[in-house]
Protein backbone atom coordinates (compact mmCIF):
# COMPACT_ATOMS: atom_id res chain seq x y z
CA UNK A 1 0.00 0.00 0.00
CA UNK A 2 1.26 3.50 -0.72
CA UNK A 3 0.89 4.56 2.91
CA UNK A 4 3.90 2.32 3.61
CA UNK A 5 7.31 3.37 2.33
CA UNK A 6 9.53 1.45 -0.09
CA UNK A 7 11.64 0.56 2.99
CA UNK A 8 8.68 -1.42 4.36
CA UNK A 9 7.99 -2.92 0.92
CA UNK A 10 11.61 -4.05 0.56
CA UNK A 11 11.60 -5.66 3.99
CA UNK A 12 8.21 -7.31 3.38
CA UNK A 13 9.32 -8.63 0.00
CA UNK A 14 12.44 -10.27 1.44
CA UNK A 15 10.38 -11.76 4.26
CA UNK A 16 7.83 -13.03 1.72
CA UNK A 17 10.59 -14.70 -0.29
CA UNK A 18 11.77 -16.50 2.85
CA UNK A 19 8.36 -17.81 4.03
CA UNK A 20 7.80 -21.26 2.46
CA UNK A 21 4.00 -21.02 2.37
CA UNK A 22 3.71 -17.32 1.43
CA UNK A 23 0.69 -16.44 -0.73
CA UNK A 24 0.07 -12.86 -1.91
CA UNK A 25 1.82 -9.50 -1.37
CA UNK A 26 -0.23 -6.34 -1.82
CA UNK A 27 1.57 -3.82 -4.04
CA UNK A 28 0.82 -0.35 -5.35
CA UNK A 29 3.16 1.95 -7.25
CA UNK A 30 4.60 4.86 -5.26
CA UNK A 31 4.87 8.37 -6.63
CA UNK A 32 7.99 9.29 -8.58
CA UNK A 33 9.05 11.58 -5.70
CA UNK A 34 8.88 8.66 -3.25
CA UNK A 35 10.86 6.42 -5.59
CA UNK A 36 13.47 9.17 -5.98
CA UNK A 37 13.86 9.59 -2.20
CA UNK A 38 13.94 5.81 -1.66
CA UNK A 39 15.82 4.26 -4.61
CA UNK A 40 15.29 0.50 -4.59
CA UNK A 41 16.22 -2.53 -6.65
CA UNK A 42 13.05 -4.61 -6.29
CA UNK A 43 11.00 -4.66 -9.48
CA UNK A 44 7.46 -5.50 -10.50
CA UNK A 45 7.20 -7.28 -13.83
CA UNK A 46 4.86 -9.82 -15.37
CA UNK A 47 2.54 -9.57 -12.38
CA UNK A 48 5.25 -10.48 -9.84
CA UNK A 49 7.60 -8.69 -7.45
CA UNK A 50 11.27 -9.64 -7.59
CA UNK A 51 13.95 -8.98 -4.96
CA UNK A 52 17.10 -7.27 -6.18
CA UNK A 53 20.70 -8.24 -5.46
CA UNK A 54 21.69 -5.27 -3.25
CA UNK A 55 22.77 -5.92 0.34
CA UNK A 56 20.10 -5.66 3.02
CA UNK A 57 16.56 -5.20 1.81
CA UNK A 58 17.65 -3.33 -1.34
CA UNK A 59 16.32 0.14 -0.46
CA UNK A 60 18.43 3.25 0.08
CA UNK A 61 17.60 6.76 1.32
CA UNK A 62 18.59 9.96 -0.47
CA UNK A 63 18.80 12.23 2.61
CA UNK A 64 19.47 15.42 0.64
CA UNK A 65 16.40 14.90 -1.51
CA UNK A 66 14.32 13.82 1.51
CA UNK A 67 15.13 17.16 3.20
CA UNK A 68 13.04 18.86 0.49
CA UNK A 69 9.96 17.03 1.80
CA UNK A 70 9.76 17.85 5.56
CA UNK A 71 7.57 15.61 7.69
CA UNK A 72 4.29 17.15 8.80
CA UNK A 73 2.48 14.93 11.34
CA UNK A 74 -1.24 14.51 10.77
CA UNK A 75 -4.06 13.12 12.88
CA UNK A 76 -7.83 13.27 12.91
CA UNK A 77 -8.84 16.71 14.20
CA UNK A 78 -11.51 15.23 16.49
CA UNK A 79 -9.18 12.57 17.89
CA UNK A 80 -6.98 15.00 19.89
CA UNK A 81 -7.47 18.04 22.09
CA UNK A 82 -5.44 21.24 21.62
CA UNK A 83 -2.86 20.02 24.17
CA UNK A 84 -2.37 16.83 22.12
CA UNK A 85 -4.16 14.50 24.53
CA UNK A 86 -6.66 11.95 23.20
CA UNK A 87 -10.37 12.78 22.98
CA UNK A 88 -12.70 10.17 24.44
CA UNK A 89 -15.25 9.77 21.65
Amino acid sequence: ATDLSPVCMGAALHFDAWVPNFGIQEYMLHSQETDDVFPHDYVFRDGRLFCGESPGHGVALDEKLAAKFPYSPKQLPIARLADGSMWDW
